[in-house]
């Protein structure tokens, strides 16, 4: 995999150096084969959150034109972050060594792979080869990447919390990746935010097992069905994210229940998979973890001015299906590639918010249908293990809630022999996508 990656960053860096068309690599320096379109012109921009989106943003746009003037507003002190890892996939791995092959080598050796995932119900599991992931540290991820920002030139201002953009000095640009509830964003007004709250309640935790592959373990109680992602983040670390119905939680008591007690109920609960290893509710920041409901966030414009959004202020996809971290880091790579391709913030934002919108219209789409299936898990219970882990693994499908969970399992391992079925499949599903981008857009 190694040298697939070192090939295609070789053959990168060539084509730019040929064509002039952007930074490549010399000797360990970043340097250009042309003048920039910016003819000189030094912009002034300020990053408010310094998460994955607005420190890889401002790392990027930094090593290829050192005169910009680039900060970053953090609320947190260095080395602390809420939430405990996050996941990054091979495709993501090859545009980090391509964008930047240094930060790129460090997150890579700082994290843990894994190439199967598990499906465990009622004492069965079962194993899918899902292609090769990684999870890593949320804060050590941050700080790879703050580090090597400051080295490039980037400032940061960490213990600095903005929630007006009142309150940032003069600037050419302001980068809102302050999350999901971002304070910039919904100050604007100009990108017509929607946010939809998910019905499952859920909560983000730690564990100090390593679990050597994504996992999904499913527990049933008096109260109702109740189930655990979990993927590892090193030799003696993983996440572990819990997820039920909210008639669920209200009948086990957390809807009340102490933090400590909280924590020693679902250890009871999961038992047979955490093996003896303990919960942990707190983060770096020292912040006890809350039951959250998911908030799906999408807008209608991510420009208003000389504000424009990355991230989860963006976009927020649903956590079952892993690519929160992938989706901020390509917002980044792609807004630094539009600054640097046109000669003006205008053109630059706008061919941005072209290019990211339409290429986050499939994951959202992919998130919402699973997040749905999830808080529908009572609907596919019933069936058989292997029934039910088939459908798991398929609830990505926009046919899926309009079928019987029975001859959903049957339809799906036997398409390909009937005649039709699967250009039927095909057709509804991007008919489906259509009338979703169309009212998508329509908001």
């Amino acid at each position: 995999m190694r040298d697939s990656i070192a090939a295609r960053v070789g053959y990168y860096h060539l084509n730019l150096y040929l064509t002039g068309s952007g930074p490549f690599l010399l000797s360990g320096h970043w340097t250009t084969a042309r003048t920039w379109p910016w003819a000189g012109e030094e912009l002034r921009i300020a990053c408010v959150g310094g998460g994955p989106a607005g420190l890889y943003f401002a790392l990027l746009l930094k090593l290829r034109e050192p005169g910009h003037d680039i900060t970053v507003f953090e609320r947190n002190a260095p080395g602390v972050a809420r939430g405990w890892s996050v996941t990054l996939w091979d495709d993501l791995l090859e545009k980090l060594y391509s964008a930047d092959p240094e930060s790129a080598r460090e997150i890579e050796q700082a994290s843990f792979s894994w190439d199967t995932a598990v499906l465990e119900v009622r004492g069965e599991q079962f194993v899918d080869a899902s292609g090769r992931g990684y999870g890593i540290q949320r804060q050590r991820l941050l700080q790879i990447l703050a580090d090597r920002a400051q080295a490039a030139g980037v400032h940061i201002e960490f213990n600095h919390e903005v929630t007006s953009a009142s309150q940032l000095p003069e600037c050419d640009l302001i980068l809102a990746s302050d999350g999901v509830n971002s304070r910039i964003r919904d100050e604007a007004k100009g990108f017509q935010t929607d946010v939809r709250v998910g019905r499952n309640k859920y909560i983000w935790l730690g564990t100090d097992k390593s679990f050597t592959c994504f996992t999904t373990h499913y527990a049933q109680t008096d109260r109702g069905w109740i189930w655990a992602h979990v993927y590892g983040a090193g030799a003696q670390s993983s996440t572990f994210i819990v997820e039920c119905p909210a008639e669920t939680w209200a009948g086990l008591g957390f809807d009340t229940m102490p933090h400590e007690d909280c924590l020693a109920r679902l250890e009871k609960i999961f038992e047979r998979p955490l093996e003896g290893h303990q919960l942990i509710g707190q983060a770096s920041g020292g912040t006890s973890a809350q039951w959250l409901n998911f908030r799906t966030v999408t807008n209608k414009h991510w420009q208003d001015g000389k504000t424009v959004l990355a991230g989860d202020a963006a976009h927020a996809t649903h956590f079952t299906i892993g690519s929160g971290a992938k989706l901020a880091i390509e917002d980044a790579i792609a807004l630094a590639d539009n600054l640097q391709r046109h000669g003006e913030v205008g053109p630059a934002l706008a061919a941005y918010e072209t290019e990211r919108q339409a290429a986050t219209t499939g994951p959202q789409f992919a998130a919402r249908l699973s997040a749905q299936w999830y808080e529908s898990v009572d609907r596919y219970i019933g069936l058989k293990p292997r029934q039910f882990a088939t459908l798991r693994r398929r609830r990505r499908s926009p046919l899926l809630p309009y079928l019987p969970p029975r001859l959903a399992y049957w339809l799906y391992p036997t398409s390909r022999e009937i005649p039709g079925a699967r250009r039927l499949r095909t057709w509804t599903a991007r008919t489906v996508i259509t009338a979703y981008n169309r009212l998508h857009v329509a908001r």
